[in-house]
């Protein structure tokens, strides 16, 4: 007998959702399921069929071939025979669509090696490290396996036993109406093992609190938000598993004179109105010196001025950013009546010439008066 289509078997479009496809296969999986329906053959079928549809079409490759070449381009040993009654019919049932409810799926047996978690440490630089690169000590906080008993846990020359309630499971099967449920052994913990002679210097948690000294290499051209990655300098795991990583989170400080762009530099330069009218010569800082900026006559305020590769290059490679000086025109401050006099002249000569000397200012007065034009109009 030929194969019903999996959207049909499951009552769903062919453009269903990954969430509306689980809350069919659930529906149909409750109204099927064998503790539901003892010695019922048909009930049996409907469930195998049901989940060997849901199996297929919840794996985006799978669904995607059988949605091009149906029943033939799918694997067949992916639907009965992974769910059959011939076992634990509940190993991936509960792993997969009833785990919200019940807590988590079946888990396997004996003492489990848990890997550590991982840590972050936030590292503050200075523009210049961040940019140059550096080598920073630093000492973090964190578990690491206890020496005395190997991260056992137990006590010297003593091991840790099978767990009584669970045979080693770490899990316990309990019956909750029509359902079959397991649930995380409360006698172990989930750890399929008892410590009954736990070691006096982790109290048989296998880790102890500690600080770490280790060395970071700081590559040259990190920013803001970079991580640096040491494998395995986490925290230490449970039972003696894999340590987890530490990750370097980097932050650079303000800088008194530079803002970093991704890679260019920015920074303020103010001039004197002189300089600005008749032109001259500044020293402007950079990270690897001093180097002699020309500002040419008449330069206007918030002129930007751009000193190519002389900014960053950045960690992941390119190349070399550069530094853009704005200057800013800045107004004497603190007159005496000679220099307020000198202005005064200075302005009424300026005055008398009209556009030709201010020609910023004349065309900003010739559309405001356009503007109150219009507005009478």
């Amino acid at each position: 007998m030929s194969k019903r289509d999996y959207y049909e078997v499951l009552g769903v479009s062919r453009d269903v959702n990954e969430a509306d496809l689980k809350k069919a296969y659930r529906r149909l999986a409750m109204k099927y399921h064998p503790d539901r329906n003892q010695d019922n053959a048909d009930a049996e079928a409907s469930f195998k069929e049901a989940k060997e549809a849901y199996d297929v079409l919840s794996d985006a490759q799978k669904r995607a071939a059988y949605d091009q070449f149906g029943h033939a381009g799918v694997d067949p040993s992916a639907g009965a025979g992974a769910g059959g009654f011939g076992g634990d019919p509940f190993s991936d049932i509960f792993g997969d669509v009833f785990g919200d409810i019940f807590g988590g799926g079946r888990r396997g047996g004996g003492s489990r090696a848990r890997r550590g978690s991982d840590l972050r440490y936030n590292l503050e630089l200075t523009l210049e490290d961040a940019v140059a690169g550096t080598s920073v000590n630093i000492r973090v906080p964190t578990l690491v396996g206890c020496e005395t008993c190997d991260g056992s846990g137990a006590k010297k020359g003593t091991t840790a036993t099978t767990c009584s309630t669970c045979g080693g499971v770490g899990q316990v099967r309990m019956q909750q109406g029509f359902f079959s449920v397991q649930q995380t052994c409360p006698n172990c913990r989930g750890q399929g093992t008892t410590i009954t002679d736990p070691c006096p210097d982790c109290q048989g948690q296998g880790r102890i609190q500690k600080h770490k000294t280790l060395s970071v290499k700081v590559p040259a051209g990190v920013d803001n938000g970079d991580r640096i990655r040491l494998a395995s300098e986490g925290e230490a795991g449970e039972k003696g598993g894999p340590a987890g990583d530490l990750y370097v989170q980097i932050q650079v400080k303000p800088h008194p004179i530079f803002r970093r762009d991704e890679n260019d530099l920015m920074c303020e330069m103010p001039i004197s109105i002189g300089t600005a009218a008749l032109g001259g010569e500044l020293e402007v800082p950079t990270l690897a010196g001093k180097l002699k900026l020309k500002i040419p006559a008449e330069t206007q305020s918030g002129k930007v001025f751009r000193m190519r590769g002389k900014g960053v290059r950045s960690v992941r490679g390119g190349a070399t950013g550069d530094l853009l000086c704005r200057v800013n025109i800045e107004t004497p401050v603190n007159l005496n009546s000679r220099q307020k006099e000198l202005l005064r002249e200075f302005e009424g000569s300026i005055q008398e010439a009209g556009k030709h000397h201010s020609p910023q200012s004349a065309s900003w007065m010739d559309r405001v008066k356009s503007f109150f034009d219009d507005l009478s109009l």
